[in-house]
């Protein structure tokens, strides 16, 4: 959180890509987090971004939308045998092709709704969504980056 407010937050480049690593603490929670911690921990992830940000809320909905979706994405892409609750998504368990389709699900459902939400408006519907692309791809770059670095063997 620390890395994302203090210096991911002010790399601006051209005003297309902001990458957002922070969400990586909500990708890595152990499988059988409840849904009901989940949320919350993602609402207060969102809500802190917001607070040193100075953004109405858009973190904190982006968030909760990837807490909700996050049990949805895991079921539709399940590894044969069934998850262990007490571990933690990565790709050193289930493969960095698991890990890949993983992330991309749930930074692309952060990262449209938290665009579309700051920009509200469909006028500029194909550069928000360059943006949300852009933005994304730099993401899950820094977080297969940050996946590489903390959990090789």
């Amino acid at each position: 959180m620390f890395v994302q407010l203090a210096i991911i937050n002010n790399i601006h480049i051209s005003g297309f890509i902001n990458p957002y690593v922070y969400v990586y603490f909500i990708l890595l929670l152990p499988f059988g987090t409840p849904g009901w911690l989940l949320l919350v921990l993602s609402f207060l992830t969102g809500f802190t971004v917001d607070v040193f940000s100075h953004t109405l809320g858009f973190h904190t909905a982006a968030c909760v939308l990837m807490g909700f979706a996050r049990p949805t994405v895991l079921r539709f892409i399940s590894p044969r045998e069934e998850y262990q609750r007490d571990t933690t998504p990565g790709s050193s368990k289930y493969g960095i092709a698991w890990f890949l389709r993983y992330v991309v699900a749930l930074i692309l459902i952060h990262h449209f709704l938290l665009f579309y939400l700051e920009i509200f408006r469909l006028a500029d519907f194909f550069q928000t969504f360059l943006r949300v692309i852009l933005s994304a791809f730099f993401s899950i770059l820094l977080i297969l980056l940050s996946e590489y670095i903390f959990n090789t063997r």
